[in-house]
């Protein structure tokens, strides 16, 4: 494992147990988010880096009993905890790394993708292993359920020019990764990017 993995399960999975507790009020937000990613009634979509799956009942909402519903994350706590709330009712849940999707190519509508790009390793070649499982056409969301200036006072840290979710920076970033950025959000209440698979 590398030494990333083992930083980001050791942040992650101290956290797991009380993770939903810190953030009782997210559940509208990420209801909103992923109303606008457009899924049908039989859609096959990941939650990639899902943590303790507050997204799936709202991704399983939008494809109905028919569609597809996989919550991946690294971190063992957090899926546990993901279980525990009983989400697993919504999706399968993956134990495995974004970087090495154990899915086939051009498999899924869309990926949503809450606070995950921060914690990429190599965000372009991770984001080009997530548009491998993304059909041509497919979505990728990326959201957080505040914006990037309140996350930062929240983590009390300045927010710079080179954030990665700055609408340049992750404009270019997608782009290089096979993906056209459609939607850019970045407000107190949310952030949300969607982009779409290009061919």
């Amino acid at each position: 494992m590398s030494d990333d993995h083992t930083r980001v399960q050791e942040f992650f999975g101290v956290r797991a147990a009380d993770w939903d507790l810190r953030f009782p009020d997210d559940g509208p937000a990420y209801a909103a988010a992923v109303a606008e990613i457009g899924l049908r009634e039989g859609g096959r979509v990941l939650d990639a880096g899902c943590g303790t799956g507050r997204a799936l009942p709202a991704l399983r909402a939008a494809v109905g009993p028919s569609g597809v519903v996989l919550g991946a994350d690294l971190t063992p706590e957090m899926l546990r905890e993901a279980a525990r709330a009983g989400r697993d009712r919504e999706g399968a849940l993956l134990l495995t790394d974004v970087a090495a999707l154990p899915l086939r190519s051009s498999s899924l509508d869309a990926v949503f993708a809450a606070g995950l790009i921060a914690h990429l390793p190599r965000p372009a070649e991770n984001l080009r292993e997530i548009r491998r499982v993304v059909r041509p056409g497919g979505v990728l969301a990326l959201f957080h359920p505040i914006g990037r200036a309140a996350l930062a006072a929240r983590q009390g840290r300045a927010l710079t020019p080179d954030d990665l979710r700055a609408e340049p920076n992750l404009r270019a970033l997608l782009t290089g990764a096979g993906w056209r950025m459609t939607s850019y959000a970045d407000e107190d209440t949310r952030f949300l990017a969607l982009a779409v698979r290009e061919a």
